[in-house]
């Protein structure tokens, strides 16, 4: 019987296609499985899941899903910080005197707050496997810092009855629960030990 080559060579391409949307399909629900259970536990789990699942970037490990829960932290600090500052700039001496003050310290203390996330980042971008325990006690104050900071914000703002208070309170809110969820993220990825993913 003779064999038609291309007809060999069709089966071989096929196979070879299926094998990878195959493998594409299982990395796919390993990456979802991933993200789910992390953030099953986390402060505000849907929110967890909503902002991960969503993520552009790798989520592969517990390593990745850290990273990526303090860069949508740092993403959302850096806007509400610039709004902050132009809400702030545009009050006039006309405004109630405690929201103006607490605009001001508000400024400082998401300013703050961004600096924390980005040593945050940094750090966990360059994890090592001798120096891991250290590095990861750094991510984690530096991230624990910068919730203080977005809840020392919302604090001052429990005493002001200006009109800018509602919609402020809002968006440090939101802040601040990205970042808790960051925070838990980093303590997961301290607690699995996840070495081989890490590079030297």
């Amino acid at each position: 019987m003779s064999h038609n080559p291309l007809y060999f060579l069709t089966v071989v391409f096929l196979s070879l296609w299926l094998i990878s949307c195959s493998a594409t399909k299982n990395n796919h629900d390993d990456t979802g499985d991933l993200v789910h259970s992390s953030c099953l536990h986390a402060n505000y789990p849907t929110i967890c899941l909503r902002t991960l699942t969503s993520f552009k970037g790798p989520a592969k490990t517990h390593r990745d899903l850290a990273q990526a829960a303090v860069k949508v932290s740092l993403s959302r600090a850096r806007k509400v910080s610039k709004y902050i500052t132009q809400v702030s700039s545009s009050v006039n001496n006309g405004t109630n005197k405690r929201e103006r003050g607490a605009l001001s310290d508000c400024v400082e203390q998401l300013s703050d707050s961004v600096e924390e996330l980005n040593k945050t980042l940094s750090e966990l971008k360059h994890l090592r496997g001798e120096t891991f325990r250290w590095q990861m006690s750094n991510a984690e104050t530096w991230a624990s810092a910068a919730l203080t900071n977005e809840d020392t914000c919302l604090d001052g703002f429990e005493n002001v009855d200006g009109k800018v208070k509602s919609d402020v309170k809002k968006k440090i809110t939101g802040v601040a629960r990205v970042t808790s969820n960051a925070l838990y993220m980093i303590n997961r990825l301290g607690e699995t030990r996840d070495m081989p993913s890490f590079n030297p």
